[in-house]
């Protein structure tokens, strides 16, 4: 395989020497509350951020330990003229002046606001992949787009992977997704990157955070513009590959002093192709398979909110969400059968399959926010959800001897699949200061209840004519109820932090089979009840380096799909089957990580999954094998992570991402073959400012050979993308040309055995790409001056309850 350009490294350390305090004091002009201000202390000679503080609320600011040397205090306030001042630290503490900021003469309300966050920022408690600023997400779906994201891997299953762990819970805006499998990757896949503001990965979830997803919480924040006024933007695009695909998006926004209303609608429609390759060796044949798939996706996308501000405590708002898709599909598929000892076919399976889809996703949340200028706030979401998915698939099979024109036998049919799923949850948090607003706590509660209906039909079609097959035929329900609740503490004593939390979470669920013919296993109930600790110690060892010790326990919870067990054709000699007896997996999580100088993060982690469980394939009769999920081992994994932001010189910024493995599965099943697998997983990006106004952006991804699922031995695959920017009419039109896998590396290839069953598969899809957007932002680009007053970084920390 070609080989994907790697990015070196950049490593240095820095000796301290005497350090100080420098302590001050600020007041605004004509305003009691001063707190919420940043303070920034910048080296003089190198125009660098040393250190940045936040006031208090009564004005007071500390830098704790400063080196000897000469800065620079910069204060940048929305609405006051900026404040500079030279400091020069020496052998003795220092106590600065008191500051006060005087509002602009030549501004009474409003401010314009010119603000870019970086493209990766990486926080003590989650890394966020801001989207707006790789201009490489051109035309992707919000699918396509965590493949790019630091850190993220996904497999041939379409499962993510996150510091080698599998078993991700996906937020949208701060809220759960509860569709699994299949389900929430087609609702991933009509996202459009465009909706997308960002993606924050958060590995060690604290107690605040829903029990489920081994490998942490990967949570999608959709674009909400903040500014003033009325204002909106459009884009269309166009995506060319083997077929070509349209993407368009409008956005609307209008905000004043006391209530905000906002809309976004975007579309995907077009075709896009992918195509799966699988050698199979079972009771002495050779079944060589090789598929081709066309699929036209047409979807929409719809988010409407209204936010009304009471007062200064007090927020009220609603949001109704709708995803909708109509696709029709076209699969072709070509089996060779054949001894294995033999080069000659005894037949040949031709399948040519039509699917038509349809899909709509609501969603609605009612929320209200108190928050008060002493710490107290109380946060309240109640949230409905719909979504409904309906597939019909005809799949006409035909044997033919090896010269594909006499035809031995045929047997066509047709699946009629209906899934539903309703979804309400109902969360409440509250938090406050403690001990002198050195700590605070943090209690909270959530219930949750969600009921799955899956209905399949199946036919038998004779000359046309559809004949219902009753032991094919069932339906699925599946019910679960989560309660939990939690306790939360967080405390800083000196350049200690710590933090400690429990969550207790009940579980009661109920899967019930019904099918035209019985069958065992039709019900399976359960209730447990499981204590979920998490903590962690961070420790400022001097101006620039910290380290953090994490802990969490998490839970991952089967979908639905895997519980149900009747028999779903994938074609015509392979099948899916569900497990009603899967048993949950229980992850125990352990981090230290180093912080230098705000940037350089390193990490070592150590995971042990308890009754991992994966998607293996058996043998199903001397010609037919069937897809099953199984607890099948337990799992140890030791990972060593690097990331590094940094800037070369001032037109060429870079981001390092690097992850390395060791996953080891150790067998509690007897089909199951224990393995031990060293992964490497690297991320980089190269963002160059040219002349003439334009931006180049030059990223990729590699993955070294590797386990998916405990089973699946992969080869190394990676990408190459390369993108470039200019924007024109005073930065209000923005055209993008992005080239997409330019070295078409993303396909895998792997190979699998179970028992006596061997797989050799690969697999891709039409990822090399040519993409062009055209966007256009109109309306007022203000802000008011606000009453609170918040950091630069204070959107990032506000995210998930931070």
């Amino acid at each position: 395989m070609k080989k994907i350009l790697l990015y070196g490294l950049l490593f240095f350390a820095s000796l301290l020497h005497s350090q100080q305090a420098v302590t001050g004091k600020l007041q605004l002009k004509n305003e009691t509350n001063a707190s919420g201000i940043s303070v920034l202390l910048f080296q003089k000679e190198k125009d660098l951020l040393y250190k940045s503080a936040v006031s208090q609320k009564n004005g007071e600011f500390n830098f704790p330990a400063i080196v000897a040397g000469s800065y620079i205090l910069k204060i940048d306030q929305a609405g006051y003229e900026p404040y500079r001042a030279d400091v020069n630290v020496a052998d003795a503490p220092i106590a600065l002046p008191s500051i006060t900021l005087n509002p602009k003469t030549n501004e009474l309300s409003e401010v314009t606001v010119n603000t870019k966050k970086p493209m990766i920022l990486v926080l003590a408690d989650k890394t966020v992949f801001n989207v707006q600023n790789t201009i490489n997400a051109t035309g992707s779906s919000g699918f396509d787009l965590l493949r790019k994201a630091p850190g993220i891997v996904i497999d041939n299953n379409d499962n993510l992977i996150v510091e080698g762990k599998t078993g991700v819970l996906i937020y949208i805006d701060g809220k759960q997704s509860y569709l699994g499998g299949t389900d929430l990757t087609n609702y991933l896949k009509t996202l459009q990157a465009n909706d997308i503001d960002s993606v924050e990965i958060i590995t060690q979830p604290s107690s605040k955070f829903d029990a489920a997803g081994n490998a942490g919480i990967v949570n999608i924040k959709l674009k909400r513009n903040k500014n003033f006024g009325t204002n909106g933007s459009v884009s269309a695009g166009v995506n060319i590959g083997k077929w070509a695909t349209s993407i368009n998006s409008l956005s609307l926004n209008n905000r004043n002093k006391k209530s905000n209303i906002y809309g976004n609608y975007s579309n995907r429609f077009g075709q896009n192709y992918n195509f799966i390759d699988i050698n199979r060796e079972q009771n002495n044949n050779v079944f060589d398979s090789k598929s081709k798939t066309t699929n036209g996706p047409n979807a929409n996308n719809v988010k409407l909110g209204y936010d009304y501000y009471a007062n200064a405590k007090n927020t009220f708002g609603v949001i109704v969400t709708g995803n909708f898709n109509n696709s029709f599909s076209e699969s072709r598929t070509r089996t060779q059968i054949r001894p294995i000892a033999s080069p000659v076919n005894d037949s040949i399976l031709k399948a040519e399959s039509n699917g038509h889809t349809k899909t709509y996703n609501l969603y609605s949340n009612l929320n209200y926010k108190y928050a008060d200028t002493t710490g107290v706030s109380l946060n309240i979401d109640l949230d409905y959800g719909k979504y409904d998915n309906k597939d019909i698939k005809y799949q006409p099979n035909a044997y033919y001897l090896n010269d594909e024109v006499t035809l031995l036998t045929e047997a066509n049919t047709l699946q009629d699949t209906k899934v539903a799923v309703d979804i309400a949850t109902f969360k409440a948090d509250y938090e406050q200061h403690l001990w002198k607003k050195k700590g605070k706590i943090s209690l909270g509660v959530k219930t949750s209840y969600v009921k799955t209906d899956n209905m399949l039909d199946f036919y038998n079609v004779t000359a046309g004519v559809n004949f219902l097959n009753p032991n094919r035929s069932n339906q699925f329900v599946y019910e679960e109820n989560v309660n939990a609740g939690y306790l939360n503490y967080n405390v800083t004593l000196k350049k200690f932090n710590f933090q400690a939390g429990l969550r207790v979470e009940n579980t009661v669920s109920d899967g019930q089979l019904y099918a035209l013919v019985p069958s065992n296993n039709q019900r399976v109930k359960r209730n447990y009840t499981d204590f979920f600790p998490s903590g962690g110690i961070t420790y400022q060892l001097n101006a620039k380096n910290s380290l953090a010790l994490t802990y969490s326990k998490r839970i991952e919870r089967p979908n639905y799909q895997s519980l149900n067990p009747f028999e779903y054709q994938l074609d015509e000699l392979s099948y899916f089957k569900g497990n009603p007896f899967l048993k949950p997996q229980y992850t125990d999580n352990l981090k230290l990580s180093h912080t230098f100088n705000y940037k350089l993060n390193t990490s070592i982690s150590y995971t042990h999954i308890t009754d991992f469980f994966a998607q293996v394939i058996e043998a199903s009769g001397p010609s037919k094998s069937f897809l099953n999920t199984k607890n099948v081992a337990n799992q140890q994994i030791l990972n060593i992570g690097i990331s590094y932001p940094f800037d070369v010189t001032q037109w060429w910024s870079v981001y390092l991402s690097v992850n390395g493995f060791q996953s080891k599965y150790i067998s509690t099943d007897p089909a199951f073959v224990s393995v031990t697998r060293e992964t490497l997983n690297l991320f980089g990006q190269n963002n160059f400012k040219l002349p003439a106004g334009f931006n180049l952006e030059v990223s990729g991804w590699y993955n070294s050979p590797s386990v998916w699922g405990g089973t699946f031995r992969t080869k190394s695959i990676g990408s190459l993308d390369v993108a470039v920017q200019k924007q024109f009419l005073s930065k209000k039109l923005t055209a993008r040309l992005a080239f997409s896998d330019i070295l078409y590396t993303s396909p895998w290839y792997g190979i699998t055995q179970v028992g006596n069953l061997r797989n050799e598969a690969n697999g891709g899809s039409d990822s090399r790409q040519v993409r062009f957007n055209l966007s256009y932002n109109f309306g007022s680009d203000t802000i008011k001056k606000s009453r609170e007053r918040k950091t630069g970084l204070e959107d990032e920390k506000k995210r998930i309850g931070g």
